[in-house]
């Protein structure tokens, strides 16, 4: 038994070695004794299992499989349910063992037997669940079956589809209510802006807009400029946050019990326990203001739509969202979003291991937007300003040089309040940068990859301390903002 168990099962059942080892005994046989009666019977136990191997190669049966997920898209930590119909789509007989390939997070894989028991009109269905701990999209499948020829001699596995990608989205935790959002009207908006620098005669007036009632219309602007104005007094507009979303490596590739980014092993993403805080702040945060009403913009350090190098994003080149859709758009870009840009800029200790590690470097190196590009430059500050004092700006950073902290400071004044979580490793001194980014408006709260993200959205007001695991940490909290 032994030796059986050594033998390959992917070419032939037991039955089939066995016929093997008694074709060899009777050709050695027939050789020593003579025996034309043995050669025949040898080649037949011989050919038996080598034209079973043909056959179960050559006329493999075909199928159809059919695969959903309920719900589509699942967030980390719930359960979806995954339905599964198989049909066969050409002529055979007989039994299938079939499996459903996983990844190695989702645990053993479902095996089952087509056709199932309960199999009407020709389809077999299965069901099962699956539950992800982490982000990420995750291929479901392919399923593969194990076919035999009718003699149960030869075996023989292939895939019979190609599998299906599960989407997992950060789960957002529940912030408390703070004063962050500013001053709201009691309705849920608030006023809009007059235009820079207006003229006496039309500084009560703006655009049409889709959507403003025809009411408002002010005919006279109208008949000066040319096309329908509106006054601008009574209309309102939803707020709007906006939302800087860090994802250099350089910044954010450290993290408490991580010195280093690396690659999430079944969904390949470039991430660390930094950067996988800021992307729980971002579904978080954004949540938040979408239940009050708020639209959304979400950029990255250097002004480009946030979601561009996410390979799970519905619109990769989208900048602003709004309404539940919205937010549903930002939870499947955040699903699989990662670090980028150099590695080592910083002249930081790095190394490299002899498994595509350098190779993958220089594909994240090439992500991003210009190599030459400085983050929170001119190109951030040009979008910020056209939606000047339009909301509140929140900045969700890595560790920032004291250039960097200078680069970003004079966008505190483009958002109604500016504040800015900034995640780094607990020994780091900080103080110059605080220091930059406290003088020029914002309100800066210094966390690491284990401090409570409720904790720290809080501190914001009441200035106080954010419990990082146990250990606190200072809350700096900047000047008002003038108005």
């Amino acid at each position: 038994m032994a030796l059986v168990d050594r033998l390959p099962k992917h070419l032939f059942t037991t039955r089939g070695w066995g016929l093997l080892a008694a074709g060899a005994i009777s050709l050695g046989c027939a050789y020593v004794m003579g025996r034309r009666d043995l050669l025949t019977l040898a080649i037949l136990l011989i050919l038996l299992p080598l034209a079973a191997l043909a056959g179960v190669r050559v006329l493999k049966p075909k199928f159809q499989v059919y695969r959903e997920f309920n719900p589509s898209t699942v967030e980390t930590a719930s359960t979806t349910t995954v339905r599964l119909a198989v049909a066969r789509s050409s002529y055979s007989t007989g039994h299938v063992i079939m499996e459903e390939q996983l990844p190695p997070r989702f645990g053993e894989p479902p095996a089952f037997r087509f056709p199932a028991r309960s199999a009407s009109g020709g389809t077999s269905r299965y069901e099962y669940h699956l539950r992800s701990g982490k982000r990420g999209q995750f291929r479901i499948g392919p399923v593969t079956a194990e076919f035999s020829d009718p003699f149960g001699l030869s075996l023989r596995r292939h895939s019979i589809d190609d599998g299906d990608i599960l989407t997992v989205t950060p789960a957002a935790v529940d912030l408390p209510v703070t004063g962050l959002a500013g001053a709201r009207g009691n309705d849920g908006v608030t006023a809009t802006r007059i235009r820079a620098n207006p003229s006496d005669d039309d500084i009560m007036t703006r655009e049409y807009r889709h959507g403003d009632p025809m009411r408002r219309v002010h005919w006279a602007a109208t008949a000066r400029h040319g096309q329908l104005m509106v006054r601008q007094e009574e209309s309102v507009t939803t707020p709007e946050a906006t939302l800087i979303l860090d994802q250099r490596f350089n910044a954010l590739a450290g993290g408490t019990g991580s010195m280093f980014g690396g690659h999430d092993e079944d969904s390949d993403l470039v991430t660390s326990p930094n950067f996988e805080w800021i992307v729980t702040a971002a579904m978080s945060i954004t949540s938040h203001l979408a239940e009050r009403n708020y639209s959304l913009r979400v950029l990255d350090a250097f002004g480009s739509p946030a979601f561009n190098r996410s390979r799970s994003a519905p619109e990769p080149d989208a900048e602003e969202f709004a309404g539940a859709g919205g937010l549903q758009a930002i939870a499947e870009g955040l699903a699989a979003i990662e670090l980028s840009g150099p590695r080592h800029s910083r002249g930081e200790h790095h190394r490299a291991d002899h498994h595509g590690t350098e190779h993958r470097e220089a594909a994240a190196g090439s992500s991003t937007p210009d190599s030459a590009d400085a983050p929170f430059d001119d190109r951030l500050m040009d979008k910020l300003a056209a939606h000047r004092l339009r909301g509140p700006l929140l900045a969700l950073l890595g560790t920032l040089t004291p250039a960097e902290a200078r680069s970003l400071a004079p966008a505190a004044a483009y958002g109604a309040n500016a504040f800015a979580l900034m995640v780094t490793e607990a020994t780091r001194n900080n103080d110059d940068v605080l220091e930059i980014l406290r003088l020029a408006g914002w309100r800066v709260a210094v966390v690491t990859s284990k401090t409570q993200l409720g904790a720290a959205w809080s501190a914001f007001d009441e200035g106080g301390i954010v419990d990082a695991a146990g250990s606190a940490m200072d809350v700096r909290r900047g000047a008002a903002v003038p108005r």
